[in-house]
């Protein structure tokens, strides 16, 4: 009953604080611990209610170790495409490296412990409380990309911004197409005459700004040249959001208050796109389009380790309990081996 009260109260902030501003990763934390106290209120109530149903259960708990085998071997599979189809960038071996990690932490850590060394089971429990750390963490970034993504964007927007991505040979490549195609559903959508701002500077291997070749193919898709705002001085996200924010001001007319800006990429990477915004304070409502399947694993792993650098103080704060305690367990097992031998 209590967990039950428990999962009832963390839904109901949740949606106070979802109502209140999306773009927060403590959003879905809270959620995470409301589905902890209701899976307790399921287990509370299999207990009580219905004995037969614990030996379903336990096969169920029983799965989950099978169940990371088969994520390791998706992973490593999709690795390996990856580097076929993409190179073999470190951003692209990602969920590769991500697959053997999997498969590789519980050996290492099964003959740390049977070192019976207090260092060797001082770097278990460390490995075991930062894995933990890394897996918690990756659920809450999994759990806003779902939440987030099933959040309409609201209307009225300032402008429609569409970020940029990589030229192949100074045209639009398919990644990028499928973000200003998503741009333009949102434009459409809008029901309005918006400013459309391509965002995005010439790299240094790009024959011309990426925004010179996005504001050729949205005119070509059939948005007015005249409400065709390219940005093209941004090297980085951030830089797009924040120069497309000044560029959207200019067209507002004179008197107006700013709004929210409606900002279009790829789905892997719209998550950090709208966490990104609510950090540098700027107003946006993030939607992502469609991308190749084999190439989204990689890339949402990527965006991943991008947040946790974003959010790099609170990674630190909740290592430390970890570290502390791996300290401790090292120094007791040291001096129970002292007193032993004494």
């Amino acid at each position: 009953m209590i967990s039950a009260l428990l999962a009832l109260g963390c839904w109901l902030l949740f949606r106070r604080m979802w109502r209140a501003e999306p773009r927060r990763l403590r959003t879905a934390a809270l959620l995470l611990v409301g589905a902890w106290f209701a899976w307790g209120a399921v287990v509370e109530f299999i207990a009580y209610f219905s004995p037969q149903l614990q030996t379903l259960l336990g096969l169920v708990l029983l799965a989950l170790p099978f169940s990371v085998l088969v994520l390791a071997g998706f992973l490593i599979r999709n690795g390996l495409q990856m580097a076929r189809r993409e190179g073999r960038s470190l951003g692209n071996l990602l969920s590769l490296l991500a697959g053997i990690a999997l498969l590789a932490l519980p050996v290492v850590g099964f003959l740390l412990v049977a070192t019976l060394h207090p260092v060797g089971l001082g770097a278990a429990a460390l490995a075991f409380f930062l894995s933990a750390q890394v897996g918690l963490s990756f659920l809450t970034f999994l759990v806003f990309t779902v939440t987030y993504a099933r959040r309409p964007p609201r209307p009225g927007a300032d402008a429609v911004v569409v970020l940029g991505s990589g030229l192949v040979n100074g045209a639009v490549s398919p990644l990028l197409a499928s973000r200003l195609d998503r741009g333009g559903q949102a434009w459409l959508a809008q029901r309005t005459a918006l400013p459309m701002i391509p965002s995005g500077g010439q790299g240094p291997d790009e024959p011309r700004a990426e925004a010179a070749a996005m504001a050729e193919y949205l005119v070509e898709h059939g948005v007015p040249a005249g409400q065709v705002l390219p940005e093209d001085r941004s090297r980085t996200t951030e830089e797009n959001l924040r120069f497309s924010r000044a560029v959207a001001d200019s067209a507002l007319p004179e008197g107006a208050a700013p709004g929210h800006l409606l900002v279009a990429t790829n789905n892997y990477h719209a998550p950090r796109a709208a966490l990104l915004s609510r950090r540098i304070g700027v107003d946006a409502d993030v939607v992502g389009g469609d991308t190749a399947g084999y190439y989204v694993p990689s890339a949402y792993l990527r965006e991943f380790v991008a947040v946790m650098v974003m959010h790099r103080r609170t990674q630190l704060a909740l290592a430390l309990p970890g570290l502390l305690l791996s300290i401790g367990l090292t120094a007791l097992m040291v001096m129970y081996r002292l007193n032993s031998g004494a």
